[in-house]
């Protein structure tokens, strides 16, 4: 490695724009290390981040940000894109007062071109940039990146099936981070995600169509079903196709020497919406993340050789733990006690519950409007339904609670 470390000649990422695959390699690791650093100083979510390192370098070099708009869904793993984006002078003020934001941010930069937090929002937002861009007549690119829980909402799939009869042109990049749609890929799927991203193969299939078009329906119907399913047994993209995306993946989004050719072949596509299916490992790079039961999610301060949080001491039981543990006793007097949560089950003291009742907890994914009134069916039915969710992620069922709940 040269002596000059990279990072420190990147000041944005038109600065990247010319380097090549080892160099991108080398800023990936010099990105990986900044951000473990400044998380250890000031706490934050960390886990996501270290996953999508490559990722973010490699969307940065291909894309033309800020004119090619690049929108991450919640924004947990935002901390090396704003570190690539003119902002890394001021990292290690993450969360502080004054300082930058933990999510993305309008106000902070060009570079954050529409907020987040909430789960589940960054395709419907995207679109929205599509046919701003399409009404306006201009040409630039729109990336949607969202994670494989954020995709289990519903929002998300209103959005992707929107997404075809409304622009042509939009890359949606799916992370997935816990191997919950894939195991983890090889050179062959690498290989065979370049081929059916790449031209040839899409002017050939092109080409099929229109041959295919000539044929009577039936047989016409047979050759469309019969090229789909088979890509889709081989990369797995057939529902993605049946929402009117093309589909490139598994890739492994940790692979820069495929994942940046894979990427510009997306890019290259103008005639439909496109999925690219990342797969990435959470907490990757740093071993502690790595051998964490949550990757490293969110953390406190911390020591960066031994990964250890410096977390204050109390004797005092936590509120979380104390309603898990209550809400188990009165559920082993009441077998018509269930418990209901939208993917946080530590967050909310219901994994104690799931641990003992195991048949009677559901987690829904990130789904509150779902949660919400799939208690209210529950409750209508006789049982006695417990629906944890946070405050903040609650706003979203708030007419489910009215409606669903409170009315009847």
């Amino acid at each position: 490695m040269p002596d000059t470390p990279l990072l420190d000649q990147v000041h944005l990422p038109a600065d990247t724009r010319d380097f090549d695959l080892p160099q991108l390699r080398q800023l990936a690791d010099e990105l990986r290390a900044e951000t473990i650093d400044a998380v250890s100083v000031t706490g934050g979510h960390l886990g996501a981040g270290l996953g999508v390192v490559e990722l973010t370098v490699a969307l940065h070099h291909v894309f033309e940000t800020p004119k090619d708009i690049l929108i991450w869904d919640v924004g947990h793993q935002c901390y090396p894109h704003k570190i690539l984006t003119g902002r890394r002078d001021r990292i290690r003020t993450l969360r502080q007062p004054g300082g930058l934001s933990g999510f993305t941010k309008r106000s902070e930069s060009e570079y954050d071109p529409f907020g987040a937090a909430h789960a589940s929002t960054s395709i419907s937002a995207a679109l929205g940039f599509c046919a701003a861009r399409d009404q306006k007549g201009e040409t630039n690119k729109v990336v949607a990146v969202i994670g494989d829980g954020s995709m289990s909402a519903g929002m998300a799939y209103e959005a992707m099936n929107n997404a075809a009869e409304t622009t042509k042109q939009l890359v949606v990049i799916l992370n997935d981070n816990d191997m919950s749609i894939a195991p983890p890929v090889g050179g062959m799927s690498a290989y065979l995600a370049k081929q059916v991203s790449g031209g040839a193969y899409r002017n050939f299939r092109r080409f099929g169509k229109s041959v295919a078009e000539h044929l009577p329906r039936p047989f016409r119907n047979a050759a469309r079903k019969a090229e789909e399913y088979a890509r889709g047994m081989i990369v797995g993209g057939t529902f993605f196709e049946e929402l009117g995306f093309y589909y490139i993946g598994p890739v492994d989004g940790h692979d820069m020497d495929n994942l940046v050719p894979i990427l510009k072949n997306a890019a290259a596509i103008t005639d439909r919406p496109v999925i690219v299916h990342v797969v990435t490992q959470k907490g990757k790079g740093y071993a502690p993340a790595e051998s964490s039961a949550d990757k490293l999610h969110a953390v406190v301060k911390f020591d960066v050789v031994s990964g250890k949080q410096s977390k204050s001491v109390s004797n005092a039981p936590s509120y979380t733990k104390v309603f898990g543990t209550e809400l188990i006793k009165r559920a082993e007097r009441d077998p018509s006690i269930v418990a209901i949560t939208a993917a946080m089950p530590s967050g909310t003291g219901l994994d104690l519950f799931g641990q003992a009742f195991p048949e009677r907890t559901y987690d829904v994914g990130i789904a509150e409007q779902h949660a919400v009134t799939f208690a209210a069916g529950l409750a209508a039915d006789g049982m006695k339904p417990v629906c944890a969710i946070y405050s903040t992620f609650l706003q979203r069922g708030y007419d489910q609670v009215v409606h669903d709940v409170a009315i009847q």
